[in-house]
């Protein structure tokens, strides 16, 4: 299977443990189990990505203040999600957003999500990022591509996600080899339909491929009429368990 072939010896890695990428739940106010599972004590979340509804909202919403401000309190890092639907939404409008953001949830970074991946967009994606560090303060940036990018992408952020589909797809997925210039704390994969059964294969493929944070879920997309990743996958327990205690060889 192509996703066995281990990266080449001598590739830098600071040895991040392996962790999960939260895309972003339900509102709180339809998904408390949700969110109140985020801040249980041991659970192995490198991020968890905050959205409002397609964005910040119009206005405080006080449910999510107070998801954001307990998982701020566990020391848990928050991103706020932007869309920059593939290029096409202006640095002005992402700018707006990001600074609601900040004033209303004091988010720690963003999620940019349906990122374009090609080489001609990038200069209008490493502007935009420059202006979100700079109402950070720094912040944590993850450009949600969903593929593999041009490699370029990956100086202009702290991650990227290279994957985000079915398990259908990714258990016969080939990484790119450009990504093993990278450790793998530079890189992200969701995938849902995985299931029980295959959990521990998939875990085994994001090590294999070099993402040091990931979700994995058995909810699926019900070809495209829900979104997999609103609510805890039935496994819940036992996925926090495994990537807890380290993934296996």
């Amino acid at each position: 299977m192509p996703y066995l072939t281990p990266a080449p010896s001598g590739i830098a890695s600071t040895g991040l443990s392996h962790g999960f990428g939260i895309p972003g739940y339900a509102h709180p106010l339809v998904a408390p189990l949700e969110w109140s599972e985020l801040t249980r004590p041991g659970t192995p979340l490198h991020w968890v990505v905050l959205n409002v509804s397609d964005g910040p909202g119009a206005r405080p919403d006080p449910h999510c203040l107070g998801a954001a401000g307990r998982l701020r309190n566990a020391g848990v890092r928050v991103l706020g999600h932007l869309d920059v639907t593939y290029g096409a939404r202006t640095l002005a409008e992402t700018a707006s957003d990001a600074r609601r953001y900040l004033d209303w949830y004091q988010v720690d970074g963003f999620l940019l999500d349906r990122c374009p991946t090609e080489r001609s967009a990038l200069p209008e994606i490493q502007r935009t990022v420059t202006v979100l560090r700079a109402l950070l303060g720094g912040g944590h940036i993850v450009l949600g591509h969903g593929a593999h990018p041009y490699p370029g992408y990956a100086e202009s952020a702290d991650q990227l996600v290279t994957f985000s589909g079915p398990w259908s797809d990714y258990r016969w997925s080939q990484v790119a080899e450009w990504t093993a210039d990278h450790p793998p704390e530079r890189f992200c994969h969701f995938v849902h339909g995985v299931p029980r059964g295959h959990l521990d294969e998939a875990l085994r493929i994001a090590r294999w491929q070099g993402a040091a944070t990931f979700y994995f879920t058995d909810r699926t997309d019900r070809a495209g009429w829900s979104d997999p990743w609103e609510t805890l996958p039935g496994y819940w327990d036992d996925i926090v368990s495994l990537v807890g205690t380290g993934v296996s060889e």
